[in-house]
């Protein structure tokens, strides 16, 4: 099982229980539903190794954005052909690095409460790579699902999560997001959905932008109601007030 590294809580930070409606839930996928960053970070070297990147091996992934940019940002010199190629490279090595792949606490039992129609995976990561990892942590699929490569500018642009309130039928306001990076806060929240931020991943500051801060998906509880769902969890202390 893969350890996230620590991310150090100030000893008096308080918590209240705050209760919301939603009509729909759009997660991002890793560091909210599974955990890769043991994986993520070792292909990357091996990549920077590859392709003699500079000072590769210390190199800091920008965790929440698409390989794609990752790519073109490492290699500014690449032509499209290189750079789809360079996306293969890395894409092989991420799903072929499962060793240490982890459910998070509570994502699966979340899932499992959620109409099939009431949420969707809004994640950078490629199709092919997404249901290589949810197959692997043994998740649900959702019935339709938006990933790195369906659209032309990822997080923290907010087309990705407008198209995932799409898929449901939903405008974004009537969402909420789930995320665990600064790029995906900052996508939710310019697509105009309210967003909560897990913790793990991230320093709470990291997240500012959240409009509520959870320790996991394990303090989340759902209750399916007649016009969507009710959810209900600890806020975390220092995010916005909810509306």
């Amino acid at each position: 099982m893969v350890k996230l590294e620590a991310v150090e809580q100030p000893p008096t930070r308080k918590t209240n229980q705050v209760t919301i409606r939603t009509q729909g839930l759009l997660f991002d996928m890793d560091g909210v539903l599974v955990s890769s960053i043991g994986a993520v970070e070792r292909c990357w070297k091996q990549w920077c190794a590859r392709y003699s990147v500079p000072n590769g091996d210390s190199f800091q992934v920008p965790h929440g954005k698409r390989a794609i940019d990752i790519v073109r940002l490492l290699k500014p010199e690449f032509n499209e052909q290189q750079v789809a190629d360079g996306l293969r490279v890395i894409e092989d090595l991420e799903i072929a690095d499962t060793a240490d792949l982890a459910v998070l606490p509570g994502a699966k039992e979340l899932l499992q409460k959620l109409p099939a129609d009431r949420w969707t995976i809004v994640t950078s990561a490629t199709k092919r790579l997404m249901l290589g990892r949810l197959a692997a942590a043994g998740l649900p699929v959702p019935p339709q699902i938006i990933s790195g490569d369906m659209v032309e500018r990822g997080k923290p642009d907010p087309e990705p999560y407008r198209r995932g309130a799409e898929l449901l039928g939903l405008a974004p306001a009537d969402c909420i997001v789930v995320e665990d990076a600064p790029s995906g806060v900052g996508a939710g929240i310019a697509a105009g959905s309210r967003v909560l931020g897990i913790l793990g991943t991230h320093h709470p500051q990291e997240l500012h932008e959240a409009t509520w801060l959870a320790q996991s998906l394990n303090a989340v509880q759902v209750r399916v109601v007649a016009d969507g769902m009710e959810i209900s969890f600890a806020n975390t202390a220092g995010a916005l007030t909810p509306a």
